[in-house]
């Protein structure tokens, strides 16, 4: 089936690095749009990065100069490489995308997915 699947979360110490990563199933032939939101326990979802299938890329300004969004096309797959980490970037990190393919019965789907989440927490 079509889905995402991300990878790359874990415990860092403040002004760690951490990379995720992202990988669209092999029934995806399609993206359009990529994102990486998070939800910190208790907030509600928010979009950290985005990258469109042009290469443009947006960041939420709390992260600007730290993260970077980055996407492989020909592996589809969408990676966020995060530097100097804050114990506030602590979150669930959700991938999104845009996505056309198939179905469980070979039909053609156009969906916006989401990840399952990787969770990424900074503390000392």
């Amino acid at each position: 089936q079509v889905q995402l699947v991300e990878s790359g979360g874990g415990l860092v110490q403040p002004g760690g690095s951490l990379t995720l990563s992202c990988v669209a199933s092999e029934r995806i032939f399609r993206i359009d749009d990529m994102a990486w939101y998070r939800q910190a326990p208790g907030k509600q979802r928010e979009l950290v990065a985005s990258v469109t299938s042009d290469g443009t890329t947006m960041y939420t300004d709390s992260v600007k100069g730290r993260f970077t969004i980055s996407r492989d096309s020909t592996k589809k797959t969408l990676f966020l490489q995060m530097n100097s980490l804050k114990p506030e970037d602590t979150a669930v990190y959700y991938c999104h995308a845009d996505i056309v393919g198939y179905g469980y019965q070979d039909e053609m789907v156009a969906a916006k997915l989401w990840g399952q989440g990787t969770q990424v927490t900074v503390s000392l």
